[in-house]
């Protein structure tokens, strides 16, 4: 196998593979990246048993042949390679050369035929969306993610249910921790959605995904036996589902007939940084007073000291005091598009709802701490 390669055409893609190659499983063969030269492309392929991917890149091939090579060493090389055109060829046993002029590497391949297989794809049926709004979905969604020791489904996976009757079609992300959850939702008018039941995708394998969404205008999902799939141009992914019951989430959502709070999102969020610099594994809530068109936050910590700020809201009622984890409202406040959030506040045991003043699409739900 013999073929060149423009660095630019590959640099980013490497570097975007590295959090598939770089997971630790059994096998040291999904360290590396598996690539194929075959006419006047080069196919690139990348797995950690859980998420594939593989796209097509252009290349000048003088001979076809497939290769496994590590991932890192071949990113750190392809990234800081001094020209723009890259040879690459195979010699025997399994060494390649990769060079250009004055300077050249040899790396030991491994055995492409070890190489996990990736399902096809080819006639799995799909549906296009818009790419912009698949990105904001999984954005407001992988946020939220359980320790690292949890195993429950649920926690790991977020639950993508198709929602369609006669009223409305709508697909809709939901993603726990238990400690929170949040629900994103996309309309469609057009098209048939072939995911015809609730499924459950790793959030790691969408968190990969999330690198490759870029201004493209739209892409493709879809759903092939146990795998989710996505499709853009010359890129393809395939994320192993999860098994598992999703809980009832709607069940969760119930706007309590307390008050609804317009605050400020940007100073809110500031304020809530300043106030969680305090926090530590042991001490991670703060206290919420509000009372008279005032909310007052505080924050103790024995080990380090504490703090109180003080923000103007409008806010009419019997006063509420409520602790909660500083962390969820900076990362909800973070997606909110919106410049003002509302906070759905029942009282000081209820859940809390935060959502944008006029994007209804998302919302966070927020449970309370113990005082």
């Amino acid at each position: 196998m013999k073929f060149v390669i423009n660095k630019t055409d590959i640099r980013n893609i490497l570097g975007k593979v590295q959090g598939i190659t770089g997971r630790r499983t059994n096998l040291a063969i999904t360290e590396t990246v598996l690539i194929q030269a075959k006419s006047d492309t080069v196919k690139i392929a990348a797995t950690d048993l859980e998420t594939g991917f593989e796209g097509e890149y252009p290349a000048t091939v003088e001979s076809e042949g497939v290769i496994a090579i590590n991932a890192k060493k071949l990113y750190e090389i392809v990234r800081d390679f001094p020209s723009e055109a890259i040879d690459v060829n195979e010699v025997e046993n399994r060494w390649i050369e990769i060079g250009s002029g004055r300077i050249e590497y040899h790396i030991v391949g491994m055995n492409p035929d070890d190489f996990p297989e990736i399902p096809e794809i080819d006639d799995a049926p799909l549906f296009e969306m818009d790419s912009r709004s698949l990105k904001r979905m999984i954005e407001k969604t992988v946020i939220i993610t359980g320790a690292t020791d949890d195993n429950r489904a649920h926690i790991n996976g977020i639950y993508l249910e198709n929602i369609a009757d006669d009223d409305e079609k709508m697909l809709k992300m939901v993603s726990t921790d238990g400690s929170r959850l949040s629900t994103v939702d996309y309309p469609y008018d057009k098209g048939e959605c072939p995911i015809d039941k609730g499924i459950l995708i790793p959030k790691k394998g969408l968190s990969e995904v999330l690198k490759f969404l870029g201004p493209e205008k739209t892409v493709q999902i879809g759903l092939k036996d146990t795998h989710f799939i996505l499709k853009k141009e010359n890129e393809s992914f395939t994320i192993r589902l999860l098994e598992g019951e999703y809980p009832n989430y709607k069940d969760i959502i119930v706007r309590g007939a307390g008050h609804d709070i317009p605050v400020d999102r940007q100073l809110f969020l500031m304020v809530l940084k300043r106030m969680s610099i305090l926090s530590s594994d042991n001490y991670k809530g703060v206290i919420f007073n509000f009372d008279d068109n005032l909310l007052t936050v505080r924050a103790t910590n024995p080990e380090i000291g504490e703090s109180k700020e003080e923000m103007a809201i409008e806010f009419n009622g019997e006063p509420v005091e409520a602790a909660f984890n500083p962390k969820y409202f900076i990362d909800t406040l973070g997606v909110i598009e919106d410049d003002t959030a509302m906070i759905n506040l029942v009282s000081a045991d209820k859940p809390c709802i935060v959502e944008g003043e006029n994007d209804k699409s998302y919302l966070s739900i927020i449970m309370p701490m113990k005082i």
